[in-house]
């Protein structure tokens, strides 16, 4: 097993250096630590969580409580954030328990901080759970409805941005796709920037032009569409509330016989890679994965340092077209 004292003499350096430069020492320079790091992940080097914490009253590691391991941006998302966070010298632990046994493993490694994924966050009960935590926790979703540094993006812009966009290609007829039953705070911000946004550019839209569904996964997504298409006047275009939706959609169009975009135009909210690699190049819109993840990681990072600092940043989404929307026919 590489200990410090191998990294130390690798690096020429003293032992001291090197757990100074792991542990984020601030007298340490930057690019020392960056030297250090790069030879212990070239080692395979492995921090005791449980020794360094002893030692520093840090572990280095950060928690996750992740909703689930089948969304297909969550996945996207972790293994952006996990590169930057192991850039910064952190060790990332996910947990896919309930929040309460999340909450009590972590505590009970003494983690540096821990990230909460909003979509799971939605009930007061499950935020008065949350408060029993005993390190520094942000909070990626809805900001304002906790106590909890958060990091936010403008979901709200982001829908508007695909309204505007499809209106202008003509489209008067437009539905969205994402409203699961029993509610979901980023669902609402969407749902609500959609009728606001189509109403005040006098698009013929109603609580009916939602599609309502069981969850956020493709099937979902799919049982919404047919159900969209079999309107006695379907829409010419549809606003998608993420990517596995999408997918869900594109299959229902197909089966059906419908081309994107001919007969359908579709804008998906999840600004990802993947969005490039769907049956059709699918125009998106909300913040880049990348970005994200940088943020998180300099939230989080920021948060261990300053636990006592509450803040909130609110990221500016946008709106990258592909082949997926074209002026409507007719």
């Amino acid at each position: 097993m590489v200990t410090i004292k191998d990294i130390a003499k690798r690096a020429g350096v003293s032992f001291s250096t090197v757990s100074k430069a792991l542990l984020d020492n601030p007298s340490i320079k930057a690019a020392t630590k960056e030297r250090v790091w790069g030879i212990a992940r070239e080692m395979g080097y492995q921090p005791n969580i449980a020794a360094r914490s002893l030692v520093s009253k840090r572990s280095g590691a950060v928690g996750m409580i992740w909703p689930t391991v089948e969304r297909g941006a969550l996945s996207s998302l972790i293994t952006k954030l996990n590169e930057e966070l192991e850039r910064r010298g952190y060790t990332t632990l996910l947990s896919v328990s309930r929040t309460e046994a999340a909450i009590e493993s972590f505590n009970r490694f003494r983690m540096d901080a821990v990230l909460l994924f909003g979509d799971q966050s939605g009930s007061r009960a499950e935020l008065s759970e949350i408060g029993r935590m005993k390190t520094p926790m942000l909070v990626y979703g809805p900001a304002g409805y906790h106590p909890f540094s958060t990091v936010d993006v403008n979901r709200g812009h982001a829908i508007r941005l695909a309204v505007r966009h499809l209106a202008e290609l003509g489209h008067k007829l437009i539905a969205y796709v994402g409203e699961p039953n029993g509610g979901d705070l980023m669902q609402t911000v969407k749902i609500e920037a959609f009728l606001n946004e189509a109403r005040e550019l006098g698009l013929d839209v109603s609580d009916d032009s939602i599609l309502r569904m069981e969850g956020l996964e493709t099937h979902d997504g799919y049982i919404a569409a047919q159900k969209m298409f079999a309107w006695a006047s379907p829409p010419t275009a549809v606003i998608s509330g993420g990517i596995d939706l999408t997918r869900g959609i594109y299959r229902a169009a197909h089966e059906r016989g419908l081309r994107v975009p001919e007969d359908l135009s579709v804008v998906s909210y999840d600004n990802l890679p993947q969005m490039e690699d769907l049956n059709v190049p699918t125009t998106a819109v909300g913040v880049s994965v990348s970005s994200i993840a940088v943020v998180i990681a300099e939230a989080l990072h920021k948060l261990i340092g300053e636990p006592d600092e509450l803040q909130t940043i609110y990221l500016e989404p946008e709106l990258v077209a592909r082949r997926s929307t074209a002026a409507r026919n007719g």
